[in-house]
């Protein structure tokens, strides 16, 4: 059985950091591409950021380019998404998606 669980959300000043956890069951994170997206109030969802194949190779929106890691841990079937120098606009709920499945949504807030 497929499964998402993500962690790690919650509310952080401007410039502070958050790490959103997506521990995935019932498939390889290794073998699939990887994906983080988020939904601000009244906005469609966007893409944030994605891994895919052996070597790991990740691609960022532009809006988070050089604040946002995502990386992967293949013995632990997870996927991360360490987030720095955070913004006001970065406040949305964020969602792990892999294998055609989304996880259950995180919110993330940053405000002062």
């Amino acid at each position: 059985q497929v499964q998402l669980v993500e962690s790690g959300g919650g509310l952080v000043q401007p410039g502070g950091s958050l790490r959103l956890s997506c521990a995935a069951s019932g498939f390889a994170v290794s073998s699939y591409l990887m994906s983080w997206y988020r939904q601000a109030p009244g906005k469609e969802r966007e893409l944030v950021a994605y891994i895919i194949g052996a070597g790991g190779t990740t691609s960022y929106a532009d809006s988070v380019k050089g604040r946002f890691t995502l990386t992967r841990d293949n013995a632990k079937n997870t996927v991360y998404l360490q987030m720095n120098s955070l913004k006001p606009e970065d406040t949305a709920v964020y969602y792990c998606y892999g294998r055609s499945f989304w996880d259950q949504g995180t919110q993330v807030t940053v405000s002062s």
